[in-house]
């Protein structure tokens, strides 16, 4: 079901449409508008777009981080359960040839 969520972002209202839960929607305009104060205070000139734009790579950049330590994280999980699995064949082997 679609719904209608009123969100602000760094003093600008925004309508947003869609599926998600209406507490998701304010939780993720929240994160963007404090990403958005915080670069604006570290700018001389903090024009709306600009910071919209530079909001936007940085969280972005922090969403490749995130996956690329995911798939880091399941490639170890799935070396290491090779391993148990290798180990435990081995084991079995050899208790077999008592």
């Amino acid at each position: 079901m679609t719904k209608t969520v009123e969100i602000e972002i760094y003093g600008q209202r925004y309508t947003v449409r869609g599926e998600a839960d209406e507490e998701h929607v304010k939780r993720i305009a929240a994160y963007v508008d404090q990403h958005m104060r915080g670069l604006a205070v570290g700018m001389k000139t903090a024009t709306l777009p600009k910071l919209a734009v530079l909001a936007a790579l940085n969280i972005t950049h922090q969403w490749f981080e995130s996956e690329q330590r995911r798939q880091q994280d399941a490639a170890d999980v799935e070396r290491k359960a090779v391993g148990m699995l290798d180990s435990i064949e081995e084991q079995l082997q050899t208790s077999r040839t008592r």
